[in-house]
């Protein structure tokens, strides 16, 4: 039988074994579909892999029409940074802890799969950032984030003096432990503990979020992601700063360097369940906002 999706990717939390079973159930749901599968590489050494393809995610960018990821938020930001530009939908399982993005409950995994799989679901396109680090003329390092990129201080108890910029229009001065742009997307990450407001990802706006700024009148900014986000910190800073992507990739500027931040071309494909609702979905996970007459959603266990 001939489904939407004929060549599936499967990526599991890195290095944990908690999600071996899971895997395992998937790689069997597949199989008695006759789908082809492309195990991710570092998910092989979870599971036997008994014949399957074991692939790069290079190749399961290139070959797969979707990849499921297995594990938490943490694990779908990682593959998203690494398949967006080959613009492969994904779908999260969540075997994680809040799991705003992966959203597949392992006890409802063979009925959903079977949704999915038939062309029942919900399609988000979720958009990223491009960080850049510039010294003089030349880029430095960049990398991609789906949630935030964060600039702080490395381990010391001082603040850094950082100047935002918009489109070279200067925006502010900030005496903080450091500064989050956030995406819709990131609004419930880092940046909600620090204040920033929750976003719907639909939304195309930049978040700039202080992290416990100097002076208190300094709050969360909305911007256009159409625009570009300068960072620059002050020369006289001597406390180490590092660039933080999604708080997996660590990236090391130096005073005078200029933080580049803006919207990457690329979306990033998100399939939820057909009956995936955004604010259910919060109200579940941020325990707020229920109605005592209303039924438990299938978000709210």
């Amino acid at each position: 039988m001939k489904y939407i999706f004929n060549t599936i990717g499967l990526i599991g939390k890195f290095g944990d074994p908690s999600v071996t079973a899971t895997l395992n159930r998937i790689i069997t749901y597949l199989r008695r579909r006759e789908v082809r599968i492309l195990l991710d590489e570092q998910s092989a050494k979870l599971v036997q892999p008994r014949g399957l393809e074991i692939a790069s995610r290079r190749m399961m960018g290139r070959q797969c029409d979707l990849a499921i990821v297995v594990g938490g938020d943490g694990t779908l930001l990682n593959s998203a940074r690494s398949l967006v530009d080959f613009q492969v939908p994904i779908l999260g399982v969540n075997l994680g802890r809040l799991g705003f993005l992966v959203d597949v409950l392992p006890t409802e995994l063979d009925a959903q799969l079977d949704q999915i799989l038939a062309g029942n679901y919900r399609e988000e396109h979720r958009s990223l950032w491009h960080a850049q680090i510039n010294r003089d003329a030349s880029i430095i390092t960049e990398a991609t984030a789906l949630n935030d990129v964060v600039i702080h201080k490395s381990n010391m108890a001082r603040m850094i003096d950082v100047e935002a910029f918009l489109d070279g229009r200067f925006i502010s001065a900030y005496r903080a432990d450091g500064l989050i742009i956030a995406t819709p997307t990131g609004s419930t990450a880092y940046a909600l503990s620090c204040g920033g407001p929750i976003v719907h990802p639909s939304l195309e706006t930049m978040l700039l979020v202080p992290i416990c700024p100097h002076t208190l009148t300094q709050r969360p900014l909305l911007l256009s992601a159409e625009g570009v986000v300068e960072l620059r910190v002050s020369p006289s800073s001597s406390t180490e700063i590092l660039v933080t992507c999604d708080g997996q990739i660590s990236l090391e500027i130096q005073p005078s360097d200029r933080l580049m931040i803006r919207k990457k071309r690329r979306r990033l494909r998100l399939l939820h369940p057909i009956d995936y609702d955004y604010f259910e979905l919060l109200r579940a996970k941020l325990h707020w906002g229920m109605r005592p007459e209303s039924a438990v959603g299938r978000y709210d266990r």
